[in-house]
């Protein structure tokens, strides 16, 4: 069922305009400028929410790429194209890297050379990372920040559309990513309740919970 499903999303539905936008998906150094720009500026001109959003994304983020780097060592399942030849989609090289977006990418079929490449398949960096945001953009912001799943899912879809993970690895990551998130919350919520009483009363009064829902969250 894993290898079939993947087999249809890398290989059989696929087109040239699928190949650019998938590629461009999951290619963080084309996006990163942008995010990093957002989240200064947010750091700089927003309310507390939208700061405590962006701080709490950020240590969220810091402390996944730690789980996700012990799980990819500890399960050490191998990448699709570590077993077999699978269909590849590569952006080529442009500076800015935005500019890459305005050429046609290269497909390749994957060879030796590339089973030796990149770490483990599971969890999926790309897709823990993105469920994180979504999840707390839900949290955070509920009206209107669950609209960030869209783009979480097309980033889980194209981590199999590139051949980079099974689709196993990608639904199993979605829920590791959700658990991570409403557990980090939760911690994150449990400080502020014990050092924004204590520190900035002021502010606690005003805020006393990060998502500005005090029963928003269990702690």
């Amino acid at each position: 069922m894993d290898q079939s499903l993947f087999h249809l999303i890398n290989q059989q539905w696929t087109g040239p305009a699928l190949d650019l936008f998938m590629a461009a998906l999951s290619d963080s150094q084309v996006w990163q400028p942008f995010f990093v720009a957002i989240g200064i500026s947010t750091l700089v001109f927003g309310g507390f929410k939208a700061r405590a959003f962006v701080i709490c994304l950020v240590i969220s983020l810091m402390i996944a790429g730690l789980v996700t780097s012990g799980l990819k060592s500890a399960v050490a399942r191998h990448r699709p194209k570590q077993v077999e030849s699978v269909r590849m989609v590569q952006l080529q090289k442009a500076y800015p890297k935005i500019l890459t977006l305005f050429k046609k990418p290269v497909i390749r079929f994957s060879g030796s050379s590339d089973r030796t490449r990149s770490g483990p398949s599971f969890p999926s960096g790309h897709v823990v990372n993105n469920t994180i945001a979504a999840t707390l953009l839900t949290l955070f912001y509920r009206r209107r920040g669950w609209l960030y799943w869209f783009v979480t899912l097309a980033v889980a879809y194209s981590r199999i559309y590139l051949g980079a993970h099974w689709p196993s690895d990608v639904i199993a990551t979605v829920f590791l990513g959700i658990g991570e998130s409403l557990f980090l919350l939760a911690v994150f919520e449990w400080i502020w309740k014990i050092l924004g009483r204590k520190w900035t009363p002021q502010l606690f009064a005003r805020h006393p919970s990060l998502v500005g829902d005090s029963n928003a969250i269990a702690t």
